[in-house]
């Protein structure tokens, strides 16, 4: 996924902190000096390292509180002036001063943004809590703004260049957005709540983050992983001993409701242990409880959702979205839903006939699913996941797979760098050249879980690209692949290796960036956008081509056979209806959250989520959905809140655009450029609706999608 979680921090940074409505004798405020004490704070001055990429050799906890001080000071000065201007508004003197503003301020919180997910402490967590409320108050100052919103207003798109014209427009629409238009007791009551949520917001995530690290299962006896390689079974003893727990075995959770160590674990109970261990992490009563932070986020929610003028906060935050509409996402996901259930239900019988055949004299719970669903796959396309695992080590596949396909289709190659400083040492660097020779980004790589990290993977930028404020990309790729015991290789799963291509594909949207303004730059799009690049470099991952030249055996070096390759893509619609429905019903569940439009209809936490599956007839209990409530961090703690379903309509754009590269040659550079051109290339510079009519020749059909899931011939 896009990190928006640093997103609604520091998105279009350049103009999302700001200042307060001015008194007139405020006009002449300068821009403070900086104190000599300031002078070896990193975050003071641009990064001598290539690219500007962050200085983690220098970078300490304690700069980040005077850097973010002196930043906001500053923001606010520049903010000033440009809203104070005497000067009739003209598109340089305010939009383009808005992109240039808050330089120390966007270094410092984008490094802290992205080491609070990746590398967090208690002094950065403190930080966070304590700063959330204050960037978001920074935030609000130019937002709700009256002489800045003026200045805005007033200026003509008469001569601009389209991708001005598109900028102003952007800001015309966020400020109207976010309340420039609402009274003056309104803007206040909407300080407050904006406030209130982001305290709670960055106390969920900080929450969550204790739960899922306490939330691990002990193991006393090893008896109890049959099932676990020897690799495995070491490396949770490793991580056991780390936790103070010598001679036992420790199972740390995942952010996913299921966990991936599930598909082998023979004895039930260890199933059901870790089954519910990962389901109840955050609902236990204690600290790290997220059920009542998570009431208040949703009625504050809706509170600003109605002060802005919306039925229910979903309204309010799909307006620059693709979708535009809450209807327009309910819409699809109900189209998707029907299959996958009925999929998923005839699944569920196959899994069952095979426990009964087994005499097992059970009934199939959610922690038996994945288990059996392998034993199903092995017996239906005599595919066998350990069998597969020895080809993809972590390295091989990212070098001689995920660059070799972006070598392949778009000409680019790596370097790896020794020589810069990385915030973690499982980080690894690389460099990236376009198919000029000519560099063109940073590219960071941190791979394994630990305590420190958020569940799940994502993609930040540290820098983003911008013609005007002549920067190139440096972005961070991060997973939560299991690290394995020392001297070992990292073997990881087929799903593992989609994953890690499609991260990739978030990372190439930013590195092909070239835009002007920062603001429009990348990744810098909506969410049901965002992940299309994305999702479409999934696909390459089972390319012959690409394939044959990563899937390579750890031991014997030897390729994978063609006879796995074979087993491999004809399991590839095998436990789609269950895949699918734990998404679709995730994606159902938040949008019920983000509808309401009484505070009456926010009952308690489960009995809400229980209602809302229900209504849309996820009655399967076999099949819960991606993400429980208590620890649905996408919609809690990040920026996918009511946009959940980007994933889904990122899909349908996703295999309809995949269907035209197939049928017009696959892998080829033709292909790479035209999909560089049209797609990763212009950010949010222009109609991505259009941008997607360019590339492909017509709208997009969710007809690819099902057929892809294997719902429909």
């Amino acid at each position: 996924m896009k990190n928006i979680s640093s997103v609604l921090l520091i998105s279009a940074l350049a103009f999302n902190y700001s200042c307060t409505t001015m008194k007139k004798n405020d006009t002449q405020q300068e821009i403070p000096v900086p104190d000599s004490s300031l002078s070896s704070n990193p975050f003071m001055k641009k990064s001598k390292l290539q690219y500007e990429a962050p200085e983690f050799d220098k970078i300490k906890d304690e700069h980040f509180k005077p850097a973010f001080d002196f930043g906001l000071k500053q923001h606010d000065a520049e903010i000033l002036k440009i809203a104070n201007n005497p000067e009739a508004p003209t598109f340089e003197n305010t939009i383009v001063a808005l992109e240039k503003s808050g330089e120390v301020f966007k270094r410092a919180v984008i490094v802290f943004s992205n080491l609070t997910s990746a590398n967090t402490n208690p002094t950065l967590q403190a930080l966070d809590e304590e700063y959330a409320p204050i960037f978001a108050a920074h935030s609000d100052k130019m937002y709700l703004n009256e002489n800045l919103y003026r200045r805005i207003q007033s200026i003509k798109e008469n001569g601009l260049d389209s991708e001005s014209k598109r900028l102003l427009q952007f800001y015309k629409q966020n400020f109207e957005i976010a309340g420039a238009n609402l009274s003056a007791a309104d803007k206040e009551k909407l300080k407050q709540i904006n406030q209130e949520l982001a305290s709670l917001s960055t106390q969920y995530s900080n929450k969550l983050l204790e739960a899922r690290k306490q939330g691990g299962v002990f193991f006393s006896d090893v008896k109890e992983l049959d099932g676990l390689s020897a690799d495995e079974i070491a490396a949770a003893a490793t991580d056991a001993k780390n936790a103070g727990q010598p001679g036992k075995y420790l199972l740390a959770l995942q952010n996913t409701t299921q966990q991936p160590l599930l598909q082998n674990l023979k004895n039930r109970a260890s199933r059901e242990k870790l089954f519910k261990a990962s389901w109840l992490r955050a609902e236990k009563s204690d600290g790290n409880d997220t059920r009542e932070t998570i009431e208040k986020l949703a009625k504050l929610r809706l509170k600003k959702a109605q002060i802005l003028g919306k039925k229910n906060f979903a309204e309010w935050k799909l307006q620059d979205q693709m979708a535009k509409t809450p209807e327009a996402a309910i819409k699809l996901m109900n189209q998707i839903a029907t299959p996958a259930v009925e999929t998923a239900r005839r699944e569920a019988k196959d899994i069952q006939d095979l426990i009964d055949q087994q005499k097992g004299g059970f009934k199939v719970e959610p922690w038996d699913w994945n288990f059996y669903a392998e034993q199903v796959r092995k017996a239906k396309y005599d595919l066998d996941e350990n069998q597969i695992k020895p080809y993809f080590e972590v390295t091989t596949v990212l070098e001689k797979g995920v660059f070799y396909a972006a070598e392949k289709f778009y000409g680019i190659t790596f370097k790896k760098r020794t020589d810069l400083p990385v915030y973690h040492p499982d980080v690894v660097a690389y460099e990236v050249f376009d198919h000029d020779g000519k560099s063109i980004a940073i590219y960071y790589l941190d791979f394994y879980t630990r305590d420190s990290k958020n569940g799940g993977a994502w993609m930040s930028n540290f820098v983003e690209q911008s013609y005007l404020l002549g920067t190139k990309p440096v972005i961070v790729n991060c997973f939560n692949y299991q690290k394995p015991a020392p001297g070992k290789p990292s073997l990881i799963s087929y799903d593992d290796v989609s994953t890690m291509f499609h991260e990739f594909g978030h990372s190439i949207h930013g590195m092909f960036a070239s835009q002007k303004y920062p603001s429009l730059s990348g990744t810098n799009v909506p969410r049901d956008f965002v992940e299309f690049p994305s999702q479409i470099n999934e696909h390459w991952a089972l390319d012959p081509v690409i394939l044959k030249n990563y899937a390579v055996h750890y031991e014997t070096k030897q390729p994978i056979p063609q006879t796995l390759v074979d087993k491999i893509k004809k399991a590839a619609t095998f436990n789609q209806g269950y895949m699918t429905t734990e998404l679709v019903s995730a994606a159902a569940l938040d949008m019920d959250w983000h509808t309401v439009t009484n505070e009456n209809q926010l009952i308690p936490v489960l009995d809400f989520e229980k209602q809302s599956l229900t209504n849309h007839g996820f009655t399967l209990a076999t099949v819960p959905p991606r993400y429980h409530t208590p620890y649905f961090a996408h919609i809690w703690g990040g920026g996918y809140s009511a946009g959940y379903y980007a994933y889904l309509w990122s899909e349908t754009l996703d295999n309809d655009a995949w269907e035209w590269i197939k049928s017009n040659g696959g892998l080829t550079r033709e292909n790479g450029d035209r999909f560089r051109k049209y797609i990763l290339s212009v950010g949010n510079s222009v109609d991505l609706n259009q941008a997607f009519r360019d590339f492909t020749g017509h709208d997009p059909d969710i007809k690819p999608l099902l057929r892809s899931r294997g719902f429909i011939k």
